[in-house]
């Protein structure tokens, strides 16, 4: 239940702050109050499922709490969700009451969202409509993993959840993490759990910013030089990054000749594979990176990698919360109480099967090596995961984002996005050194250049994964003008 969570709080001092940033600072004692009174609100409105679409911002955090204590379902939505994927969510899922900064933009839906109320800044919407059934315990509804056009809504338990914050804290003791910055999206269920209910459960406080106000730029990308001037303003101890953000601020600080300020102790990257030379460049920049893994229906972050229990290449050790299974097949299975299964589906089994390959090594660190529905055979019968291809690529400063595609073809073709202010010939230069790590059936043959993939333009998840399904098709004429046999776009030679 959420009560250690509520328990942790209610034993700070009164006058202690807790949430800071742009917009008004809580203490201890001013967010209990506002959890109660607005859990009682929701009470009173009858809510079942309370959709929550809003900046970064500590009524964000107030809101998602004061839902946790009423015991209403939570509906995170991400600011970057097209509307008919919002569309989707609100109504699979058959929230009835919203809270949010973007009024107009849901009563423009024609889902019957009407204005209700005022809360903290952010309207009060709410509609009748009949409740859907949930598995039993369900407190959290998150989307944020995107992969598909309508992708499923995964129920997550309270128990579950601060099952991942509570191993987080554990994994983190002994670290002088005091102030965390959050520069995710708060409906990201990454920092959703371990930016916000972690330093909660140890007494940290939390500094939340608008996004813009980090360096998002929505479709145009994202300012590293912006976050880096936050991040000198605010000096926090941590805060999480995806490895898209972490390699554009590594990258900056490189150009400018700079280090991270010395007041981070820790930064964890999390929500796709990184790049081991990656996570090496950063740390030479001053960034104290370390490498997790984790999914949406196990709570988030299921392994760590930490100070003193550092593996380069893995994604660290399994935290106390999980049970962790490698098949004969290599496939990661994990035990945990979050996963009470999807939206209008089977109840979730024991055990989850992540659909990820990897191995634990002799020293217990897990490794993980692609995802069993992206494994490449080739016209010559070679099995080739694409995310070890696509991270020797990604390891060159060139290219921001890569995707390889190769299935029953003779070679490996990649769609690359360049880094900002490379042109075409260094990316040809940056594919040939790639290649040369790699052996020859693993080499890209020929490439393309694409736009960034965004979660806005549907050709990635909140979390900078690239959605391979999206991709193949908004690319499908090039590609099969490439295998037509015809001159190539790009060639490596």
């Amino acid at each position: 239940m959420p009560e250690r969570l509520f328990a942790a709080l209610q034993a700070l001092p009164a006058n202690q702050v807790i949430l800071s940033g742009t917009g008004k600072t809580r203490t201890a004692a001013a967010l209990r109050l506002d959890i109660e009174q607005l859990s009682q609100r929701l009470r009173q409105l009858g809510c079942k499922v309370l959709a929550l679409l809003a900046d970064n911002s500590a009524t964000w955090v107030t809101a998602d709490l004061a839902a946790l204590k009423a015991g209403v379902v939570q509906l995170p939505l991400p600011g970057f969700f097209s509307d008919a994927q919002i569309c989707h969510a609100l109504q699979s899922t058959a929230a009835d009451v919203m809270l949010t900064d973007q009024a107009e933009r849901i009563c423009g839906l024609a889902l019957g969202f009407h204005e209700i109320g005022q809360w903290d800044g952010l309207t009060l919407l709410g509609r009748d409509i009949a409740a859907v059934e949930l598995p039993a315990g369900t407190a959290k509804i998150s989307f944020t993993s995107g992969s598909t056009g309508h992708p499923k809504g995964v129920c997550l338990s309270a128990e579950g959840l601060l099952d991942t914050a509570q191993a987080v804290c554990v994994a983190l003791e002994g670290l002088p993490i005091n102030w965390h910055l959050s520069v995710l999206p708060l409906a990201l269920l990454l920092e959703n759990v371990a930016g916000v209910y972690a330093p909660l459960l140890r007494g940290a406080e939390i500094v939340l910013l608008r996004l813009a106000e980090l360096g998002w730029r929505g479709i145009s990308g994202f300012d590293p030089l912006q976050l880096l001037r936050q991040v000198e303003a605010v000096q926090p101890d941590s805060l999480i990054l995806v490895p898209e953000l972490l390699k554009a601020w590594t990258q900056a600080l490189q150009a400018c000749s700079q280090r991270a300020p010395s007041c981070l102790q820790f930064v964890a990257v999390g929500g796709a594979r990184c790049d081991p030379g990656l996570i090496s460049s950063a740390r030479a920049a001053g960034l104290p990176v370390y490498e997790g893994y984790g999914l949406t229906e196990c709570g988030s972050v299921v392994s760590l990698n930490r100070p003193g229990e550092d593996w380069p290449g893995s994604v660290g050790h399994p935290l106390r919360h999980v049970r962790i299974r490698v098949d004969d097949e290599a496939e990661i299975h994990i035990e945990s109480r979050a996963f009470l299964g999807y939206l209008a589906g089977e109840a979730a089994s024991r055990e989850f099967s992540t659909g990820d390959l990897g191995h634990r090594d002799a020293n217990g660190y897990l490794h993980l090596s692609g995802r069993r529905g992206n494994l490449i055979i080739t016209a010559y019968g070679r099995n080739i995961a694409p995310e070890w291809v696509e991270a020797a690529l990604l390891a060159q400063p060139e290219i921001a984002q890569a995707v390889v595609f190769g299935e029953a073809r003779s070679g490996l073709t990649a769609i690359l996005v360049a880094s900002h202010g490379a042109v075409s010939s260094k990316l040809a230069n940056a594919v040939v050194r790639a290649n040369a790590t790699l052996p020859d059936y693993a080499k890209v043959g020929v490439w393309l250049p694409s736009a960034s993939f965004t979660p806005t333009n549907g050709l990635a998840t909140g979390n900078g994964r690239p959605i391979r399904a999206a991709i193949l098709q908004r690319h499908a004429d090039a590609l099969a003008f490439l295998q037509s046999g015809q001159e190539p776009i790009h060639a490596v030679l």
